[in-house]
């Protein structure tokens, strides 16, 4: 697959640990030297500010999204070019996807977590064929992994969707994963084989 633009999903908290923000700022490296557009959150705090003020130190083309009312907090990275601006956060995250050819998710709380499923399912309903990766830092994603096996495990989610989440600890690896990737041939909906 081609890939231009890449979405990264992350914190507005830089989290406890330092790998978190050094696995931020090898992935604005890597998508630099690959030539790689960034689309994020448009934040200027935590992990999204790490990550977006590394692609633009590095010279990398880096677009913001971000709704009014978080702009209106001054959470807006203000060394952003191309910061579009919307009214809610459904536009936001709609907004994101539309520029993007992949998604790669770093460590972060509820707002990641939500953005990767979202993502996740719409890949499962076929609303894109676009890849998703998680940075698994410090084994940061395991749970939710676990969680994706127990889902297949217990007859909710076919394997094929269980495994649309790739992960990688390295952010080249995560990349080259994304390439790669080619969407699953199969429904979502199980039941219709039990019938």
């Amino acid at each position: 697959m081609a890939l231009e633009r890449i979405c990264v999903y992350c914190a507005s908290n830089t989290g406890l640990r330092p790998a978190y923000a050094d696995a931020a700022r090898a992935l604005a490296a890597e998508l630099v030297r690959r030539d790689l557009g960034l689309v994020y959150g448009g934040g200027g705090v935590g992990l999204m500010g790490v990550v977006a003020s590394a692609v633009l130190e590095a010279g990398g083309d880096v677009i913001g999204v971000i709704p009014e009312a978080l702009l209106a907090r001054e959470v807006g990275h203000a060394g952003v070019g191309d910061m579009r601006v919307v009214a809610t956060m459904h536009e936001r995250k709609a907004l994101m996807a539309e520029l993007a050819d992949g998604f790669l998710a770093l460590p972060g709380g509820l707002g990641t977590f939500e953005e990767v499923f979202e993502v996740l399912t719409w890949s499962q309903l076929g609303i894109h064929d676009k890849p998703v990766a998680l940075l698994d830092v410090a084994g940061f994603w395991d749970p939710l992994f676990a969680l994706l096996a127990r889902a297949v495990d217990e007859g909710f989610v076919r394997p094929e969707h269980g495994a649309l989440a790739m992960r990688s600890e390295d952010p080249a690896a995560a990349l080259d994963a994304m390439e790669a990737w080619r969407p699953p041939t199969v429904a979502k909906w199980l039941d219709l084989d039990r019938s």
